[in-house]
């Protein structure tokens, strides 16, 4: 059914619906940030997997800390 699903025409159609969806001043802006997302990720999924790698086990500085609720102040009647 799709056997020649992706062909010349058609990223040249998508290109175009592209163009016109976002306009020719903001693909550039938009082009960047994509760009700066997919590093963000992409150093984001390397420390998972060296995080992984190293034998799994939290640190110190990955524990939560949880604190007791303060006292409320007292009052004197």
């Amino acid at each position: 059914m799709l056997r020649n699903g992706l062909e010349p025409w058609h990223l040249l159609v998508v290109a175009v619906v592209v163009v016109l969806v976002f306009g020719s001043k903001k693909l550039p802006d938009t082009a960047r940030a994509l760009g700066k997302s997919m590093r963000i990720l992409k150093s984001e999924a390397k420390a998972m997997k060296e995080d992984g790698a190293a034998g799994g086990t939290v640190s110190e500085a990955q524990t939560p800390v949880t604190t007791a609720p303060a006292d409320p102040p007292a009052t004197a009647y």
